[in-house]
């Protein structure tokens, strides 16, 4: 996938909620106008992919305790340049989580969100605040497979039912706002009961 064919998804797009349908179109504008929106240079807004990952039964979601933010978050993270941003989410749930064995459910955009990061250290260095124009795949993984934290980004990765995944956030607005909106898709998809 390309910056023109990502764009022609977010244009397609079907909006679940207000949310969705305001960030969708100034992701599209940011898309169409901003040269370096992959790329963490950019240090008011870049593109991120972040994955919401069931296991094979549709029983579980894969969480990971994020040292940023302190808190049992979704899997995700930055492009740093590459456009197939269903191939960033993929490799990061490798990453933070260390299964390996990861596939799309499906290859369409689950969600879109406009994400607030606060200014932070990171490998000692400060990150000014900043917006993550973020994209969200539904993903598979395989519950049966070790998992392991990774340095300097999580400090635990554990799989909840699909209720205990948004109450184990302790951020409200992604509990609210993001995590339960994606549940209420799955459900009404027949994803999950």
């Amino acid at each position: 996938m390309n910056r023109q064919q990502l764009i022609e998804e977010v244009r397609n797009f079907k909006p679940f909620n207000e949310q969705e349908e305001r960030d969708r179109r100034i992701i599209l504008e940011k898309l169409e106008t901003v040269p370096d929106l992959f790329l963490r240079t950019n240090l008011t807004e870049h593109m991120t992919a972040s994955a919401w990952v069931v296991n094979h039964d549709r029983t579980k979601l894969l969480m990971a305790y994020h040292k940023i933010y302190d808190s049992w978050s979704w899997l995700g993270g930055h492009a740093d340049g590459e456009e197939d941003l269903r191939r960033v989410a993929l490799k990061e749930v490798s990453e933070e989580s260390g299964i390996q064995n990861v596939t799309l459910i499906r290859p369409d955009i689950l969600s879109m969100e406009i994400l607030t990061v606060d200014g932070h250290e990171k490998k000692g260095q400060y990150v000014p605040s900043h917006l993550h124009l973020n994209i969200t795949y539904l993903i598979e993984a395989d519950d049966r497979e070790a998992t392991h934290i990774r340095e300097g980004e999580n400090t635990g990765v554990a799989w909840f039912g699909i209720e205990e995944a948004v109450a184990a956030s302790s951020e409200p607005w992604f509990r609210e706002r993001i995590y339960a909106k994606l549940n209420t898709k799955l459900k009404a998809g027949g994803i999950i009961l």
